[in-house]
């Protein structure tokens, strides 16, 4: 997977990569229990997910469900599409930014 990202996952991982982003280290194709997240900020305990057209569909979400219910035991996760990755990456930073700066509740 790190070999071959989406475009969307490289773009994203050009403007995360190098703790370009406030500082924060992000890790890509990251192991969190037993799944691999796209990107983590360990530090803050933040998942963030990119979520393309597959996503979508009725039985992938089922399954996204119950993977971000174990995932949220220990972490935040944000979803943005790949759509606005790829279309607007400052909104896509915005987001994440704004994500690093709350806190988990519980934890």
């Amino acid at each position: 997977m790190r070999r071959a990202p989406t475009t969307s996952e490289a773009i994203l991982w050009t403007a995360l990569r190098g703790k370009k982003l406030d500082g924060v280290k992000f890790r890509r194709q990251h192991l969190v229990g037993p799944f691999i997240v796209d990107f983590c900020a360990a530090s803050h305990r933040l998942i963030v997910e990119i979520d393309g057209s597959v996503h979508a569909n009725p039985h992938r979400a089922a399954t996204d469900a119950r993977r971000d219910e174990y995932l949220r035991r220990t972490h935040r996760i944000l979803r943005i599409s790949a759509a606005l990755v790829e279309e607007a990456p400052t909104r896509a930073l915005e987001m994440i930014r704004d994500e690093l700066g709350k806190s988990l509740p519980g934890i």
